[in-house]
């Protein structure tokens, strides 16, 4: 059927009240999306779909208006109005009923899964992984436990807890996965990828052995499967997991093992080899070669500031990301803050999640505050605030840490009483997230301490570090410098207890805890995991 003036922009009501023109107007959306061509137009032709299918529909479910909406959905993610997406996607998972047969389960299914990955772009990680649950549900429903689909959505969800720094979540989900797996009776290159997923985890946490464990089990079944390249990349896991334990020799050779393979099957200007060189220049500092760990540094750049074509700017991003984090370490803050506001532009330029530009920008502030540009540090720490905030991420560690760190900042603006507020809430948000007894956590409350003496709140400077010191003897034992430190304070803080204000000798520095006053190299988590769009083919 053609449509008048062949110009579906301009189609009548009359027109759209057919079924086979909404047909027609999808088609021709999936084309343009899949030529790249004209997403703009190819959102006016959905949108029409969408009302075409809406008028046949006549109030029943109806399939076709599902899959309108879910690229309709895609779309507005590819043009950056992800806001705009939400509530369509939240539309097309209330069309499909269950009981209405598998067609439908599909549906609302592929609904709750891209609406997911809809809020991992916006920084929205607890609704994402919301949405992915409530998708795994239905799933579970439809085809039962035991299913391999049932086990692939296990794994995505353990990826995004992952994402958002969840890791007993995420080792949680992914043994679900190896569980399916094992009750499946087979060995394949989904276990391989899911065991060498649980060492990830598993490294994060600290679990080498383990880790390495898994890590060797995945090797083994692909090369089995003559999967080189992804041997590559778990020889590279398995080299970090070496470094972690010190045992640099195994390192090395897992690092080269890896090196040689990337180069020969991606060649020696990919990213991954880059990534091999980043791991090596690490490995190199952790040793104190520092000419060494310097070369590796220079090849990692030379590849990411000259990429291949078809290198994604996420991958340039990671890779300088990690290389400002070494020079950090080399205490080249220069360079390290130069690497970092390259990577900045890169993901502004992508419209990358919010969570991921507040982790750079508050690594770019705390560098800022080590040279001791304080101003600039507050800049940073307060964009990052804002977009953390933004994205519904204010009861996360990064929101804390940062929080703790902007506080710090004040100190040294002397704007005591902003500091005291936001001491406040890193301690809040610290508590929740970390628990009482956690060096974070306490860390926050000795500056909150020290903040309310320098105010002239003693009574509330004493309870607080009192609190502090006993938290502290119980975890780490009275003779240990930290208690040390805080029982002299309190020790003072008591002596002083009758006087109206603080001493005018007395260093306002000196009161705030040492151990947060320089940040940790880590203590600003940058998220290396996210979506470039979302996935809009789901299946059951």
């Amino acid at each position: 059927m053609e449509l008048r003036n062949n110009n579906a922009s301009h189609s009548s009501e009359e027109e759209l009240n057919d079924p086979r023109v909404g047909t027609r107007l999808l088609k021709q959306a999936n084309e343009l999306i899949a030529s790249q061509d004209n997403p703009k137009r190819a959102l006016r032709l959905a949108l029409l779909a969408s009302k075409s299918f809406e008028m046949c529909a006549k109030g029943e479910p109806n399939l076709q208006l599902v899959m309108s909406l879910h690229l309709i959905g895609a779309i507005y993610c590819k043009l950056g109005q992800c806001d705009d997406a939400i509530p369509v996607l939240k539309r097309s998972i209330e069309i499909p009923v269950l009981h209405q047969g598998q067609d439908q389960a599909l549906a609302k299914f592929a609904g709750h899964m891209q609406l997911g990955d809809t809020y991992a772009m916006m920084g929205q990680l607890e609704n994402s992984i919301e949405c992915y649950k409530m998708g795994l549900e239905i799933q579970k429903q439809i085809l039962g436990e035991t299913d391999p689909k049932v086990g692939e959505t296990y794994r995505y969800i353990a990826e995004a807890h992952i994402q958002a720094l969840q890791f007993d979540d995420a080792e949680r989900f992914c043994r679900m996965a190896l569980e399916n797996h094992r009750k499946n009776g087979s060995s394949s290159i989904e276990e391989a990828a899911d065991r060498r997923l649980m060492g990830l985890i598993l490294g994060t946490k600290g679990y080498h052995d383990a880790a390495l464990e898994h890590l060797l089990l995945a090797s083994m079944a692909m090369v089995t499967n003559g999967q080189e390249m992804e041997v590559a990349s778990v020889d590279c896991s398995m080299g970090d997991s070496y470094l972690s334990l010190s045992r640099y020799n195994e390192a090395v050779f897992a690092y080269e093992n890896s090196l040689t393979m990337f180069k020969t099957t991606k060649g020696e200007n990919h990213t991954s080899v880059a990534s091999v060189y980043v791991r090596l220049a690490e490995l190199y500092n952790r040793m104190g070669k520092g000419r060494e760990s310097k070369f590796y540094c220079e090849n990692a750049l030379q590849i990411f500031q000259n990429p291949i074509a078809g290198t994604s700017p996420e991958e340039i991003a990671i890779g300088l990301t990690d290389v400002s984090a070494i020079y950090e370490s080399m205490n080249d803050l220069n360079m390290a803050l130069e690497l970092l506001q390259k990577a900045l532009i890169i993901y502004e330029k992508t419209h990358t999640q919010l969570y991921t530009t507040a982790g750079i920008e508050g690594q770019m502030g705390v560098l800022h505050y080590m040279l001791g540009n304080y101003t600039d540090a507050y800049n940073f720490f307060k964009n990052a605030t804002e977009k953390l905030r933004a994205c519904g991420e204010i009861k996360s560690a990064l929101f804390g840490t940062t929080l703790n760190q902007m506080g710090l900042t004040c100190i040294q603006l002397n704007s005591i009483r902003e500091a005291a507020d936001l001491f406040e809430e890193a301690m809040q948000v610290l508590k929740q997230e970390y628990g009482d007894y956690h060096p974070e956590t306490l860390g926050v409350l000795s500056n909150l301490a020290a903040t309310y003496d320098a105010i002239g709140r003693l009574d509330n400077a004493i309870e607080i570090l009192e609190y502090v010191v006993c938290m502290r003897e119980e975890k780490l034992g009275t003779a240990n410098t930290e208690v040390d430190d805080e029982k002299r304070r309190l020790a003072q803080l008591l002596k002083e207890s009758g006087r109206a204000q603080i001493k005018k000798g007395r260093s306002l520095k000196a009161l705030f805890y040492t151990d947060s006053d320089t940040t940790e190299n880590d203590s600003i988590k940058v998220l290396r995991r996210g979506f470039s769009e979302p996935r809009v083919h789901w299946n059951l």
